[in-house]
């Protein structure tokens, strides 16, 4: 890792396959050990489920409301300054029931890499 200032592109936001829109803001090689990227939830959508292997997850809510689901834990209602732990290989999703975009960073150990997500969505669910 080398000092520097990243600047966050917006138009560089693309739909995930998840359910969410994500801007990544940090996911390099040269960092392992963290990637950081915006997810936004859009009014009425809900991500699906899934689960990182290897990779411990941590989001950080911005802006909205939420519902969460974690593992075996019953469903929450998160907003702004909430911080969900997601172990990894852990099974997760959140749905905006809101009228407003729910807007979250999630912060991934070692770095989020596309060949960890693992959508569970349509099989056995349990962990």
């Amino acid at each position: 890792m080398e000092a520097q200032v990243r600047r966050a592109d917006p138009a560089a936001e693309y739909w995930f396959v998840e359910g969410c829109h994500i801007l990544e803001l940090l996911n390099d090689p040269a960092d392992p050990a963290l990637s950081v990227a915006r997810a936004r939830v859009p009014a009425g959508g809900r991500t699906r489920w899934h689960r990182l292997a290897g990779t411990a997850e941590r989001y950080l809510v911005l802006e909205g409301r939420g519902e969460v689901e974690v593992g075996e834990l019953p469903a929450q209602a998160v907003g702004p300054g909430d911080l969900v732990l997601i172990p990894p290989g852990v099974r997760q999703r959140i749905a905006n029931p809101g009228p407003e975009d729910l807007v979250f960073l999630a912060l991934c150990t070692p770095r989020f890499e596309a060949g960890n997500y693992q959508d569970i969505d349509d099989a056995d669910t349990v962990p």
